[in-house]
């Protein structure tokens, strides 16, 4: 059995190579929810939206998240109206926020609709957001505390980051699941995801981190950082304002309590042996997806094929 830990885009599109080398029905994907918000009275699950999509072959590849061919009728109309349209919610994807907020609302768990929507999408996959409970990650500006989503995509990650902060953490429990998909595993592996805002939110919740301290299970971690920025989204700029070198040592170094294998960027090799002195074994490989065979490729270091 193998466990990811996963944010969005860059972890969907390492487990569409993962997936061509493993059966669905023996991966679980332990899923960021500290990015969810609530619009228009709807929930809005962004990361394990992405994930369920890509898996499924309906995601829009070329911005790494809705779907693909999708339309913003609704989106442009309430515009009109006057309302909020910075977070673009396409006319399908509008479908799923619509059907999790109807079963949340009649008293179901995030996991049971969670479980719901991929069995819908034709997933094997067993998709599980890291807590049913109420977990929102704040950023910290100078112009005071904002939603995530608000800070990277209404703000455009513009601002400077003075702290983050992960309001629901000190009582937000694992999702039925999450717990036994660790301990049972023989490998789990760290998804190429934001080190802080999505890695980080899962290692936050109640016994995430101990069970990984404590598994059996080969732990492996990939890098989301290349040549000292990230691949995708605004990790360097949360890095560097929580104080944080903005390299590849950087997200080795926060997960080294743990972590057995680290995969290295090839254009990083020259931080292999700094690493290596964490206690940590150093693979160095192509980190970069830009084709499906890369992703398989990079499927096959972390499995150690």
């Amino acid at each position: 059995m193998i466990t990811a830990l996963a944010g969005g885009v860059g972890a969907a599109r390492f487990l569409t190579g993962l997936v061509k080398l493993v059966d669905e029905k023996d991966l679980s994907v332990i899923v960021n929810t500290g990015d969810d918000i609530e619009l228009f009275g709807l929930h809005i699950s962004p990361d394990l939206d992405i994930v369920t999509y890509t898996l499924a072959g309906v995601v829009d590849e070329e911005k790494g998240w809705g779907f693909k061919g999708d339309t913003f009728q609704c989106l442009e109309t309430l515009k009109k109206m006057g309302g909020e349209s910075w977070f673009a919610l396409g006319d399908r994807d509008l479908a799923t926020h619509i059907f999790r907020t109807s079963l949340l609302n009649r008293g179901w768990k995030l996991s049971e609709v969670t479980a719901k929507i991929t069995g819908a999408f034709g997933l094997d996959v067993r998709i599980l957001p890291m807590t049913d409970d109420k977990f929102e990650t704040r950023i910290i500006t100078a112009e005071g505390s904002v939603h995530f989503e608000e800070y990277f995509v209404r703000n455009g990650s513009r601002d400077d980051v003075l702290d983050v902060e992960f309001f629901g953490a000190d009582t937000a429990k694992p999702a039925v699941g999450v717990l036994e998909a660790i301990m049972d595993a023989e490998l789990v592996i760290v998804c190429p995801s934001n080190p802080v805002v999505s890695i980080g939110t899962i290692l936050a919740v109640d016994g995430v981190r101990d069970a990984l301290r404590h598994t059996e299970a080969r732990k492996v971690a990939i890098t989301p950082i290349v040549a000292g920025a990230p691949i995708k989204g605004p990790a360097d700029k949360i890095m560097w304002g929580l104080g944080l070198e903005v390299s590849a040592f950087a997200v080795a170094k926060l997960y080294a309590d743990f972590l057995d294998i680290f995969v290295l960027d090839a254009v990083d090799a020259a931080e292999k042996s700094r690493i290596e002195r964490l206690g940590i074994e150093v693979k160095v490989a192509n980190t970069l997806m830009k084709s499906l065979e890369d992703k398989v490729a990079l499927a096959r270091v972390v499995l150690g094929n």
